[in-house]
């Protein structure tokens, strides 16, 4: 099959660029992921073990639809092709030791990730009517999605109402560590954390995943761009 057939001149360039970073710009129905998905099948032609290759999108329909046409193109391979997420999903699972998680982890979704808020305000004798759950469910996914650490907190979050609001946040954890459960900002937020503080898990994935295709990079946050960059490095 002759992958660059009907492929444009820029399209031929990116399906076929080898090694070292490219970055593509393309608007919407240009065929981004036409190019995604040769660009896989055209790696594994070209000798690079589908296993090497990892592949991340934004959104599970997304990724289903590339794995979808990987499929048709070559077949079943063992590329990963997942959403961010997803693929944090799998390095929490292969790491759970490490993590200080049990094998049998809960990913609690939004709602539970309410219930846990609400119970600690409760025990706080916090109004839930001045201390939004939603709000402060917002709060502790923008922390753990800017990565910020515990003096960065201090600093950014220094009025009355948002040192409760970290109280709150470090309760919120505390209960969740307890439970062997995460929520799901935690599975971008546990493979950073894991990487920075163990070099050979780190290199085990590098060494793993050497060609790495990111959809829609633009709109990656703080986690998910140094996840990228830790892999990539």
């Amino acid at each position: 099959m002759d992958l660059l057939t009907n492929l444009n001149e820029q399209q031929i360039e990116a399906v076929t660029h080898k090694e070292g970073p490219l970055l593509v710009m393309a608007g919407a129905g240009s065929g981004k992921t036409k190019v995604l998905t040769n660009r896989i099948v055209h790696l594994i032609e070209s000798g690079v073990p589908d296993w090497n290759i990892l592949a991340i999108t934004f959104t599970n329909k997304a990724a289903s639809e590339m794995r979808s046409r990987v499929n048709n193109l070559i077949g079943d391979v063992y590329s990963f092709i997942g959403t961010f997420h997803s693929f944090g999903l799998r390095i929490i699972r292969e790491n759970t030791a490490a993590l200080d998680l049990t094998n049998n982890f809960t990913i609690i979704d939004a709602d539970d990730s309410l219930l846990v808020i609400k119970k600690i305000l409760k025990e706080m004798n916090l109004d839930p009517k001045v201390y939004s759950p939603y709000y402060v469910r917002n709060r502790i996914s923008f922390i753990k999605n800017q990565l910020l650490n515990d003096k960065e907190i201090q600093n950014l979050l220094n009025t009355p109402f948002d040192k409760v609001v970290t109280e709150i946040y470090y309760k919120y954890n505390e209960k969740l560590v307890r439970s062997s459960s995460v929520d799901f900002d935690d599975l971008l937020l546990y493979p950073v954390r894991l990487f920075q503080g163990n070099k050979q898990v780190l290199e085990h994935y590098q060494d793993k995943y050497q060609y790495i295709l990111i959809d829609e990079y633009q709109d990656t946050n703080p986690v998910q761009y140094k996840l990228s960059v830790m892999l990539s490095a």
